[in-house]
């Protein structure tokens, strides 16, 4: 074999293997609306399938906060499996607790606890204080790897999903307290593809 051939075949392995990644890897575009056909921020949108399931891996040091009596970030998406950290940097006391899909109560303190909470059920799980009612948080938890916030312009774009049928699934925290995240079929294809997913019955 000439020795300009053998120099050219790590190329072509290498040009072959990323085509093969591309060929297995697709692109979901995905604007969200209200039922008026306004887009709608910050709506969570997760893909679902056995696959889907079977590849999900937790999130490291993720954690919501609390400053100036809120919850930062507000709204929040992890897999399941995450463990998750509440530091409260306010100089008051906050007792912070969560009922379903995770049960936990962090009873008074100011500081991070030592010990994270582990979101280990998947769903939507509702944050609060006791010590002060109008702090109010959200946590959906997925079991995918496919997920995402809608921007402003209520478009998000989910990279690198593997081609074949899902439940695409939208949840925003205007929904009434316990509604389900809505459901539908999708089929994505190798190419990709671009939906449009309505969320109706949203509360102010």
């Amino acid at each position: 074999m000439p020795p300009s051939a053998s120099r050219r075949l790590p190329v072509a392995a290498l040009m072959a293997l990323l085509g093969s990644t591309a060929a297995h890897a697709a692109g979901l575009q995905v604007q969200v609306q209200d039922d008026a056909g306004k887009p709608l921020a910050d709506a969570i949108v997760f893909l679902e399938s056995a696959q889907a399931k079977a590849a999900v891996k937790p999130l490291h040091l993720f954690e919501i906060a609390q400053a100036s009596r809120q919850f930062a970030p507000q709204v929040n998406v992890v897999p399941v499996g995450t463990a998750v950290t509440f530091p409260n940097r306010d100089t008051v006391r906050h007792h912070v607790y969560s009922f379903a899909p995770v049960k936990f109560e962090l009873k008074l303190y100011i500081g991070t606890p030592a010990s994270p909470v582990v979101f280990d059920k998947p769903g939507i799980a509702v944050l609060g204080c006791n010590i002060h009612d109008t702090m109010a948080a959200w946590v959906v938890i997925v079991e995918t790897p496919h997920y995402g916030r809608a921007s402003a312009d209520g478009k998000l774009a989910l990279n690198d999903v593997p081609p074949g049928n899902y439940r695409l699934r939208v949840w925003h925290q205007n929904l009434p307290v316990g509604a389900p995240p809505t459901d539908q079929p999708l089929a994505l294809a190798a190419a990709g593809g671009a939906v449009t997913v309505k969320v109706a019955g949203l509360v102010p």
